[in-house]
């Protein structure tokens, strides 16, 4: 019995030691410098226990860069309070108030190259980029620089978001005499999304979450310009498993245009609105959270699905540390009865809805389980930043 009891004794304090001080550390050493942080996310993170027995904490220092003198921000992780085991730098958090986002958009993106849709030597897909070094801005470029090839062009595309390079053959066309590579293009994509975030000093934005991407090819498409634009919610498509529903949406490029569309990456879209009107609450604003305060529990997400803008109760059961930047930084489940009964969970179209959580923007949805729409996936809003 005595022998047991000390085994017990072993065994817990062996779980405790690994749960409160091994898995946290970790997650610390998943951590990349750079992540947005405050002092009010540190106190929360501490608060919750969130890394056991390490706690952190942060200080400001200056650092020069070219000769200015900026404001930068340390983490320091310290075992028990008083060993320090990391330290990091970090992006400070400013302060600022943001507007609340959660409406559909539409999006209208003219690539910075040519988007092939049929033709000899191409792929679906493939995003045309340089002829024979020069960069395809246009179709009317991409003609403009075959002109000059009178024989065969060298050719640079993307696939896949690889770069690739090729000779192709040039021929003339019968009916306006002018060189061709003899396939059929487009510089053009257009889809929906939803806004997370906009700045209110600034109006700068961030929205979808995801990249938008050629559907065919799987390129991430190069922007050379775009903009967004009121989008009209008409239907829903209720998710099934293994059947992802969608938002059924209709907007009008040739309208007026509410803001520029200067980014598309790996974690969204960003720009400047120049017209707010219809896509924000002045009411309704937020601070943005860094991942470091992002806990396991109860979060909402915000969206006008229902033809209004709500909150949605949901819950975060992973909040995952990447070593690696990803758009799948969160696993939520939807517990609103509301939504689940409008949508049956997350749909296409939701992507870029603001996660909220103590009272801050920590994420925006990005994808949906497809065995199971009721869970979803989210990327930190630092990330968006």
């Amino acid at each position: 019995m005595k022998k047991y009891s000390v085994f017990l004794f072993v065994f817990v304090l062996t779980f405790v030691f690994c749960s409160m001080v091994v898995t946290p550390l970790q997650e610390i050493y998943k951590l990349e410098s750079g992540f947005l942080v405050d002092y009010e996310d540190v106190e929360t993170s501490n608060k919750n226990w969130r890394f056991g027995f390490i706690s952190s904490a942060l200080e400001e220092k200056e650092k020069t860069v070219d000769g200015v003198k900026v404001k930068q921000g340390e983490i320091v992780f310290k075992l028990f309070g008083f060993i320090p085991v990391r330290k990091l730098d970090v992006k400070l958090g400013t302060g600022d108030e943001y507007y609340v986002g959660g409406v559909p958009i539409g999006i209208a993106i003219n690539s910075d190259g040519a988007i092939v849709l049929e033709g000899n030597s191409f792929k679906e897909g493939d995003i045309i980029t340089k002829v024979n070094g020069q960069e395809v801005k246009s179709l009317d470029n991409l003609s403009d620089l075959l002109q000059e090839c009178p024989e065969e062009a060298e050719v640079e595309f993307l696939r896949k978001n690889k770069p690739f390079k090729t000779l192709v053959k040039t021929a003339y066309d019968d009916e306006d005499g002018r060189l061709k590579l003899g396939v059929w293009v487009k510089d053009d994509i257009t889809g929906i999304g939803t806004l997370t975030f906009v700045n209110k000093k600034t109006l700068e934005y961030g929205a979808l979450g995801h990249p938008i991407v050629e559907s065919s090819g799987g390129n991430v498409v190069p922007v050379a310009s775009g903009g967004v634009y009121d989008c009209d919610l008409i239907g829903i498509n209720k998710g099934k498993k293994n059947a992802p529903g969608e938002l059924k949406c209709v907007f009008v490029p040739s309208s007026q245009e509410k803001g520029s569309i200067e980014t598309n990456s790996k974690f969204g879209i960003k720009g400047v609105l120049k017209d707010k009107d219809g896509l924000v609450d002045e009411n309704l604003t937020a601070k943005l959270g860094g991942r470091l305060s992002v806990r396991m529990g109860d979060a909402k997400i915000v969206s006008s699905i229902s033809g209004i803008r709500e909150d949605y109760d949901i819950e975060i059961i992973k909040a995952n540390y990447q070593k690696k930047a990803d758009d799948k930084s969160i696993v939520f489940r939807v517990k609103d009865k509301r939504l689940l009964e409008l949508s049956g969970g997350i749909v296409q179209g939701m992507s870029g809805s603001p996660i909220m959580q103590d009272g801050k923007i920590v994420g925006a949805v990005t994808h949906v389980f497809l065995t199971d729409p009721t869970k979803g996936y989210g990327v930190y809003t630092d990330f968006m930043l």
